[in-house]
């Protein structure tokens, strides 16, 4: 394991070389206090570009790169906008493709007005908005979807600068969470309903999002929905708070020679076309598992492995656009990129949520207060079934499940039975795995 994600500090972002070149350019604007916070919430804005394109799991299913949501938090000053304004020069494209279609709907209306009672209305042209509103309705959100998906599929993208903004778009807070588990999963929203104008439709929801919070107010707006499967569909990037250092960050200027250097890596992304199956990538994601389900058995820890296992969907989803816009090569150093997304998502996730999702606690209060625990780690270098079956009841796990972790352990090879002294002992293998 390269990651240590039950300690406070945050995984440290790997060097961004060879390959990694676009994000590095993206990277390059933003404030170094701020860089390992953002780099992974502008995913979402990169997969809205590809559309057409297929690519094969781990697991033999094909997926496309929409359905990616991921989440900054932050408290209030830290330089969250950072991400709006980094996002604006990703999407400038997408911008301009909206000001003409906005021109369409513009002239259409004006049209309707000119004509009389008696007269035939023009119909609706066919409009589709690639980055819409951020305080877009919910009859507005699926109008869209159909037209983006009349129009080649391609994926809508927000960006929400306050979580409480998807209420809107979800149509109350109450829908939120079937609304998030759509999008991931690219299924149908809406429904066949008769209306003034015609039949409505219920289109693919090929959506891609970004939200920004404060951990308390995603702490409330999370708290009912942390074993239904919406957080581990969501990626989450936390940033702690520092200490005071008087200085006032500097944030990019974006001019001419940046935007043309983007340009260039969003043609690639534009032009992608096909089904594609990356090994490399695949055999990471097989790696990552095998070591989130290692995690999840350290520390006894079911939740853990649940959200483990989307995070790797996340991760390769975002490996996936490294290989386009390196153009359709891969790298080392991209699959040491997401691997350490994978990791800083649970971590962000276990800073902000861990009490509520070891106690079953929805207090909003402070985030952080404690997540899952290493139990191996906690324990003598030998040490007896009595003293595990001790630890589990401290943290409030069952004594009865001693035997099982003791039994999980030794067939991970993380420890070894001495029938002479009654003890289990930590193995080499265990004691010098990467921390």
């Amino acid at each position: 394991m390269t990651y240590d994600i039950t300690k406070q500090t945050a995984p440290k972002m790997p060097k961004l070389g060879k390959g990694l070149e676009c994000i590095k350019l993206l990277a390059s604007q933003i404030s170094p206090d701020m860089r390992e916070a953002i780099v992974p919430m502008v995913f979402p804005a990169l997969g809205a570009y590809v559309s057409g394109s297929e690519f094969q799991y781990a697991d033999l299913t094909w997926k496309e790169l929409c359905g990616q949501m991921a989440h900054l938090v932050a408290d209030s000053g830290m330089g969250k906008g950072q991400l709006t304004a980094c996002i604006e020069t990703i999407m400038r494209k997408r911008r301009q493709h909206d000001e003409e279609e906005l021109q369409k709907l513009v002239l259409w209306q004006k049209t309707v007005k000119t004509k009389g009672a008696n007269k035939e209305k023009p119909v609706r042209p066919d409009v589709a908005f690639f980055f819409p509103p951020s305080d877009v309705t919910n009859p507005a959100f699926l109008q869209n979807a159909m037209a983006c998906e009349t129009c080649g599929g391609h994926t809508q993208y927000y960006n929400m600068t306050e979580i409480e903004m998807a209420d809107r778009m979800c149509g109350g807070h109450r829908q939120v969470s079937q609304t998030i588990r759509n999008i991931y999963d690219k299924m149908r929203g809406g429904a066949l309903r008769a209306t003034a104008d015609g039949v409505t439709g219920n289109p693919t929801l090929r959506v891609n999002l970004t939200f920004s919070s404060t951990p308390f107010s995603a702490r409330k707006f999370y708290k009912y929905e942390l074993f239904n499967g919406v957080l581990g569909r969501v990626i989450f990037s936390y940033k702690a708070r520092q200490e005071r250092s008087g200085k006032i960050p500097r944030h990019g200027t974006y001019e001419k020679g940046y935007l043309e250097k983007l340009d260039r890596y969003i043609v690639r992304l534009e032009a992608c076309k096909g089904r594609f199956i990356i090994p490399q990538l695949n055999k990471l994601a097989d790696k990552m598992a095998a070591d989130m389900a290692t995690i999840a058995d350290l520390a006894d820890d079911d939740v853990l492995w649940d959200m483990g296992k989307r995070a790797i969907i996340s991760a390769w989803k975002n490996g996936c656009i490294l290989y386009i816009l390196n153009g359709m090569c891969w790298t080392r150093g991209m699959g040491d990129v997401v691997e350490w997304l994978c990791y800083k998502d649970i971590w962000s996730k276990l800073q902000v949520f861990g009490d509520m999702l070891k106690d079953g606690d929805t207090s909003t209060s402070e985030a952080g207060k404690s997540g899952p625990k290493n139990m191996l780690d906690d324990l003598r270098d030998s040490f007896n079934e009595a003293e595990l079956e001790a630890l589990r009841m401290s943290i409030g796990k069952p004594k009865e499940g001693t035997k099982r972790q003791l039994r999980v352990w030794m067939s991970r090879g993380f420890i070894e039975f001495s029938a002479q002294t009654g003890l289990y002992s930590k193995t080499k293998k265990y004691l010098n795995r990467t921390r």
